[in-house]
């Protein structure tokens, strides 16, 4: 076991729990009042949905830099290895594979979807991203630490494949710190 997964395994037997049937109810709550919202167009669903993500990812990551106790990241690889092996057990409880494809993208993998219980999708909602929360919290995460990265589900179960992939690409490295305006001269 990875020493990422190791602090993931021990950050999640720490932090409280929510039931994941609750979980799983709140959130398709969420999605049923986002479909009535945006009269069933679901390109603008999924876009919702995103969005709302984006802003929990924001968030996140002080929660997790807080009680994570995880090192510096010098490079995407650690740093998509402690998302996928800490992140996502700490505040999911799931298990997820790292892939790395190239020095500026990697795929998330993994069978469990705590979002995705009791969820079949009907055939006039094939476009629906369910899940699409996480591309955004991934998203949102990402940009705080300094990469702007493109997320998109590439396999879903509710679409018949026989896991979750989720595909990161990174776009640009942004500028760490206040700029040149704050220097001290």
């Amino acid at each position: 076991m990875s020493k990422a997964a190791s602090n993931g395994q021990q950050l999640w037997n720490k932090v409280p729990k929510a039931n994941a049937e609750l979980f799983a109810l709140t959130y398709g709550a969420l999605v049923t009042e986002v479909v009535r919202d945006a009269d069933e167009n679901l390109a603008t669903v999924n876009e919702k949905l995103e969005k709302i993500g984006y802003s929990i990812g924001i968030r996140c990551v002080d929660e997790f830099l807080a009680k994570s106790n995880s090192p510096y990241c010098k490079t995407l690889a650690e740093t998509a290895e402690v998302l996928g092996k800490t992140a996502f057990r700490m505040f999911l409880g799931i298990v997820v594979d790292v892939v790395q494809h190239s020095p500026s993208s990697f795929s998330l993998n993994f069978q469990d979807n705590p979002l995705s219980l009791f969820v079949e999708l009907p055939e006039n909602y094939k476009e629906l991203e369910y899940s699409i929360l996480y591309c955004g919290v991934i998203r949102g995460a990402l940009e705080m630490l300094n990469y702007k990265v493109d997320c998109q589900f590439v396999k879903s179960p509710l679409k018949g494949d026989d896991i979750h992939e989720i595909k990161v690409e990174v776009k640009q490295v942004l500028v760490d710190g206040a700029g040149d305006d704050y220097k001290e001269e």
